[in-house]
C-alpha cells in the first residue's frame, strides 16, 4: 500500500499527507513505477518527505527492507534502507533530494492490513467472531483456509454485519465493504481502537512526516 492521503490518528495533532499512489499489487515493477512518478514532483520540491507502507505478509522484516532497498536504487541514489520508521536521503538525477521512510503493516511481525483492523476492532463482533466455528467445521471436513484469507473475511463481515447501520446496508456496497473502505475510515471511525498497542509503531512512523 502507497501512502494514505491523510490519517486521523491522534498523536498530537491531524496528520495530513499531501498525496498517495496505490499499488496495483506488490510487485518489484509496481513499487518501481510509483518512485519513478515522484521524481517530478520531488525536482518540483513539491514532495520534500514519501512514506512507503506495505503489509510484511510472511515475510521477514529484513526481507521485506531488501524488496524496498532494491526498488528505491533502481530510481534514485540513495542510502541503503537499513530499518523501518527511519529517513534515508534519496536524490534524483537531477540532484534535487528528499527523505524517504518505509513501515510494514503486521502484528507481531506476521500479516497485513487486515490482521491490524481485526486487532484494534472497538465493536462487538458476533457475525465476525462466529467466523471461528465455520473455520473449525471447515478443518473436520478435512478443508482449510489460510490465515490471511480468514483475516479478510473476518474484517469483511465484522464492516458488513456488525458495524453497518441499517440505513449503509442499502448502499453496502459503497459503504460497508473494503471497497468502500475510504467512506468506513471518514465516516465510521468509531469501529476502531485508536488507542490499541498494536497501532503504537504505525504511530511512530507517521509522526516522521509532522
Amino acid at each position: 500500500m502507497w501512502v494514505n492521503r491523510y490519517c486521523d490518528i491522534q498523536v498530537e495533532k491531524p496528520i495530513y499527507i499531501d498525496d498517495y499512489q496505490s499499488l496495483e499489487g506488490l510487485s518489484e515493477t509496481e513499487l518501481i513505477k510509483a518512485l519513478k512518478n515522484s521524481i517530478r514532483k520531488i525536482d518540483r520540491k513539491d514532495i520534500e518527505k514519501i512514506g512507503i507502507i506495505i503489509d510484511i505478509d510472511n515475510c521477514s522484516e529484513q526481507e521485506r527492507l531488501n524488496f524496498v532497498d532494491r526498488c528505491i536504487k533502481q530510481v534514485f541514489e540513495s542510502e541503503t534502507l537499513s530499518s523501518t520508521k527511519q529517513f534515508v536521503d534519496i536524490c534524483t538525477d537531477y540532484g534535487t533530494n528528499a527523505k524517504l521512510a518505509c513501515y510494514f503493516t503486521n502484528v507481531g511481525g506476521k500479516g497485513e492490513l487486515e490482521t491490524l483492523l481485526k486487532a484494534i476492532k472497538a465493536k462487538n463482533s458476533p457475525y465476525a467472531d462466529c467466523l471461528d466455528s465455520w473455520k473449525t467445521c471447515l478443518e473436520s471436513q478435512g478443508k482449510e483456509i489460510n490465515q490471511k484469507d480468514f483475516d479478510k473475511f473476518w474484517i469483511s463481515n465484522y464492516i458488513r454485519y456488525d458495524t453497518c447501520s441499517n440505513q449503509e446496508q442499502k448502499q453496502a456496497g459503497r459503504k460497508c465493504t473494503m471497497s468502500g473502505f475510504d467512506y468506513v475510515m471518514k465516516h465510521k471511525k468509531e469501529i476502531w481502537d485508536w488507542n490499541n498497542p498494536a497501532l503504537d509503531d504505525l504511530k511512530d512512523f507517521f509522526k516522521l512526516f509532522c
